[in-house]
């Protein structure tokens, strides 16, 4: 089974998280690595953003 290709560019998912503060787990172990509430969070974060910018954009 293939996966699928991210959706979310490498610089991005590496700029979420180091702000959500688990970085040095993805240097070390790469995003298998991270735990799934984690990856949770950095989706949330990721949609907080993309909402905002929307918002933004039809002003």
């Amino acid at each position: 089974m293939s996966r699928r290709r991210g959706i979310m560019s490498e610089e991005f998912k590496v700029e979420l998280a180091k702000e959500l503060g688990f970085y040095d787990t993805v240097q070390q172990e790469g995003w298998g690595g991270i735990r799934a509430r984690d990856a949770g969070n950095m989706v949330k974060r990721a949609i907080e953003i993309a909402e905002r910018q929307m918002k933004q954009d039809q002003q």
